[in-house]
C-alpha cells in the first residue's frame, strides 16, 4: 500500500474539511472548501466512461427534508421495524416505509440536528448542534425525553440495552439512561488546539464501547461507569505546526470478531486487539471518511478519495481505485460483490470487491452524498445532503476486465519486536 505523501498536497484532502481552533470555538467552525486561492489545485476527477456490469436499480426515491442544509454533517439513516428514519439539519425527523418510501410519521424538533439518528426498534435517538440528545418513539415520532451534552453531537449515538453512548465534538463520551435521558457517566477527553470537525461513532463490543478520539487515540470504556479499560495511541502527532500534528480518528471503528480496525487522518490504518488495545499491525494511510470490512478484507476511502482494499490479517494492499480521486467520497458500504461510495455530485459508484474496477454507477441526487450508504435486508439506502432518500437493489452482473486506474499494491505490514509497528516501504512508482 502506498505511503501517503502528507503535506505536498495539503490543500485538497485537509482544507476541504472543517478545522476547529480550540474547545471554545468548536460550535462556530465552518467548512473550508479550499484555503489559499480561488482555484483548488486538486479538483474532482471527471467521471470516466466504462461498461457497467451491475445495474443499480432505484426502487424508490423521495424528499425527506432539507438534508444537511449545506453544513458538513453525517446524518446517516437508521432502519427500525420496517421503516427508514432520516433526520435533517433543521430539526425534521421522518420515517418512511422501507419497501415503498411512503411517509409513516414526521416530527419537527425545532433544533438544528447534527448526529444520528439511531434506533433500537422502540426508540429513535438524535443529537443536535446545541448538544441536545432527544429520544422519540419509533412508532409515531412523539418525544420521549430530551437531555443535554456540553458540545455538538456529530456522531451517531449507540443504543445498548438501557444505555445510550454518545461521543461529542469536544471529545467527551457520555452514557445516558435510555429510559429517561439522565447522565449516568461521562468520560472527559483531551482536545488538541486544532482538530477536524468530526466525531467517530462508538463501536459497541461485549466488554464496552470503543471510541476514536482526537490526537490519534483509541479508547475502550466500561459501559457501567465509563472508565477506560485501555487506551491506545494509534498515530502519535508529529510535525512542527498544529496543522501538521492533526491525527484525529474520525472514521468509525469497525469491529470484526476480536479485532477492531481504525484509521486516522494524516496517519495510519491499523488493526487493534479488542481485549488489550495492542496494535496488531499498522500501515501509513490517511483516513477520514471511513472503512468497511468483510470476511477477509478491509475497504477504505482515504483522504485523497482513493478507495483501497487491504488484507484484514496483515494489512497488505490488494488494489487501489484511483478514478474517483478528489470526488469527496463517502465512507464505503458493502452489498453483493460491490464496494459502494457516494460522491460530491450525488453519484453512487459501485467498485468490484475482487479487483477494484468500476462496475456500476447511478446518480441519486443533485446534492453531495456525505453519509455512508446504509445496507439492510439486501437493499441499499442512500441519503444525500439535499434531503433525497433513495432505496436501491443490485441487478444482473457480468464479468469485466480491470480498468487502467486500478492497481495491485503493497506488502504486509511489519511487526517490530515488542509489539511496535512500522509501515512497510511504499511500492516503486
Amino acid at each position: 500500500m502506498k505511503t501517503v505523501r502528507r503535506w505536498n498536497r495539503i490543500g485538497a484532502p485537509l482544507l476541504r474539511l472543517t478545522l476547529c481552533l480550540g474547545a471554545v470555538a468548536l460550535s462556530g467552525c465552518s467548512a473550508l472548501p479550499w484555503l489559499g486561492g480561488d482555484k483548488d489545485p486538486n479538483p474532482p476527477t471527471p467521471l470516466v466512461k466504462f461498461s457497467p456490469q451491475v445495474d443499480l436499480r432505484v426502487l424508490w426515491r423521495r424528499d425527506v427534508g432539507h438534508g444537511t442544509d449545506k453544513r458538513r454533517l453525517y446524518l446517516v439513516p437508521a432502519i427500525s421495524g420496517g421503516h427508514v428514519i432520516a433526520a435533517d439539519a433543521r430539526g425534521l425527523v421522518t420515517a418512511v416505509g422501507a419497501d415503498d418510501g411512503r411517509q409513516v410519521w414526521r416530527t419537527d424538533l425545532g433544533v438544528p440536528l447534527s448526529g444520528g439518528p439511531a434506533s433500537d426498534g422502540s426508540r429513535v435517538i438524535v443529537g443536535s448542534t446545541n448538544g441536545d440528545l432527544i429520544a422519540l418513539s419509533a412508532v409515531d415520532g412523539s418525544q420521549l425525553w430530551r437531555s443535554r451534552a456540553d458540545s455538538e453531537i456529530l456522531s451517531v449515538p449507540r443504543l445498548i440495552g438501557d444505555l445510550v453512548v454518545v461521543h461529542t465534538l469536544d471529545d467527551n463520551v457520555y452514557g445516558f439512561d435510555a429510559t429517561n435521558g439522565e447522565v449516568r457517566w461521562r468520560y472527559r477527553g483531551q482536545t488538541p488546539v486544532l482538530i477536524l470537525r468530526g466525531s467517530s461513532s462508538p463501536a459497541i463490543v461485549p466488554s464496552g464501547a470503543i471510541v476514536g478520539l482526537t490526537g490519534g487515540r483509541l479508547v475502550e470504556l466500561d459501559l457501567n461507569e465509563g472508565v477506560p479499560l485501555w487506551t491506545t495511541r494509534v498515530t502519535p502527532p508529529t510535525g512542527r505546526s498544529e496543522l501538521e500534528r492533526i491525527t484525529d480518528l474520525d472514521a468509525d471503528p469497525v469491529v470484526v470478531g476480536d479485532t477492531v480496525y481504525v484509521g486516522t487522518y494524516n496517519g495510519d490504518l491499523a488493526a487493534i486487539d479488542v481485549a488489550s488495545g495492542a496494535i496488531l499491525w499498522r500501515r501509513t494511510l490517511s483516513v477520514y471518511s471511513g472503512l468497511a470490512a468483510d470476511e477477509d478484507a478491509l475497504y477504505v476511502t482515504d483522504a485523497d478519495d482513493y478507495v483501497w482494499a487491504a488484507d484484514r490479517e496483515s494489512g497488505a494492499g490488494r488494489w487501489r481505485q484511483e478514478q474517483l480521486a478528489h470526488r469527496r467520497l463517502s465512507a464505503p458500504a458493502l452489498l453483493g460483490d460491490l464496494v459502494l461510495v457516494g460522491d460530491y455530485d450525488g453519484y453512487l459508484h459501485g467498485i468490484a470487491r475482487n479487483d477494484g474496477h468500476l462496475a456500476a454507477r447511478t446518480r441519486i441526487a443533485k446534492g453531495r452524498i456525505t453519509a455512508r450508504p446504509l445496507v439492510a435486508d439486501g437493499r441499499l439506502y442512500v441519503f444525500a445532503d439535499d434531503g433525497t432518500l433513495a432505496a436501491l437493489t443490485l441487478g444482473a452482473s457480468q464479468p469485466a476486465a480491470p480498468t487502467a486506474a486500478t492497481a495491485a499494491v503493497g506488502a504486509p505490514a511489519i511487526a517490530e519486536p515488542g509489539g511496535a509497528q512500522t509501515p512497510p516501504a511504499p511500492p516503486a512508482p
